[in-house]
Order: C-alpha cells, then sequence, then structure tokens
C-alpha cells in the first residue's frame, strides 16, 4: 500500500523522537540499577520497553505505507542525578507529546486515520502514563525531600 509521503516522513520524524526516548530510559535504567535504586531501575526499564514498542509501532507502519524506516535516534540527554534524570526523561515525553499532536493533524489533513489512531493510542499512553508518572517523582521530590524520597526506592 503505497501512503502518503508528507506522512511517511513525518512517521519517520516521530521514530527518531521514539527511538531517542527508549535509550535515554535504557540508560537511566542501568545507572538506578548501579545505584540500587531498583524501584526506579523497574519503572525505567518499563518505559524503555514501552517506547520500544511505539518505535516498533511506527515501523510496521512506515513499512506497511511502503516507506523506509529512518532508525535515527535523536540526542540523548543522560541525567547526572535522580531528578535531573526525571527532568530530562520529562523533557523527552513533552517533546513527543508535541510530535505526536502534530501528527495526528497531519494524518488527519492527508486523510490517514489509521495512522492518526495509532498516534492517538501513542498520546494516550504519553500523556496518561509517562509524563504523569514523572511529573509525580517530581512532585515527590519536592514534598519529601530528596533522600526520603531516594530511600524509598531502594526495596
Amino acid at each position: 500500500m503505497q501512503g502518503n509521503p508528507d506522512v511517511i516522513a513525518y512517521l519517520n520524524t516521530l521514530l527518531a523522537g521514539e527511538l531517542a526516548a527508549r535509550d535515554q530510559y535504557f540508560i537511566h535504567s542501568r545507572m538506578y540499577d548501579d545505584w540500587g535504586y531498583k524501584r526506579l531501575h523497574e519503572r525505567s526499564h518499563h518505559e524503555m520497553e514501552e517506547e520500544t514498542g511505539h518505535a516498533s509501532v511506527l515501523i510496521a507502519r512506515i513499512l506497511l505505507l511502503g516507506g523506509t524506516p529512518a532508525m535515527k535516534a535523536e540526542p540523548v540527554n543522560v541525567g547526572e542525578d535522580v531528578p535531573s534524570m526525571f527532568k530530562s526523561d520529562l523533557a523527552v515525553e513533552l517533546k513527543v507529546r508535541d510530535g505526536l499532536k502534530q501528527g495526528i493533524a497531519l494524518c488527519e489533513q492527508k486523510q490517514d486515520y489509521v495512522s492518526r489512531n495509532l498516534l492517538l493510542d501513542q498520546l494516550k499512553d504519553t500523556e496518561e502514563d509517562h509524563a504523569h508518572w514523572l511529573e509525580q517523582q517530581l512532585s515527590l521530590i519536592e514534598q519529601m525531600g530528596i533522600q526520603n524520597y531516594l530511600q524509598s526506592q531502594t526495596s
């Protein structure tokens, strides 16, 4: 099936964001594990797997539309401590969210409603799971203090 070239190109743009998010969660997951923050390691690893799933959906759609997936991730911003890691991950999620919204509008304009629905599903996951959880953690750090928060993440 031949898809709209503008949609295919934009799906590749979104793919780059998902790959960057995956890579960033991956390195942060390993850092949390190395530091002994098992709960953060598990959550970040889970997010990495979800981002990999998002990328897989985009790759499958690009291929179905007759395109070639561009496997070029955007730069990764590795944090130096837990709060900076959360802020970095949140920045990626908000960028992905904004990109998904633009992609949804493009897909509607080009009348590619299947791609639009795929992006809507990813937007829901990005807003309601990934970004929301990160915002909660930053709020908990503010309320509890960093030492109490980190202690709660060790087992």
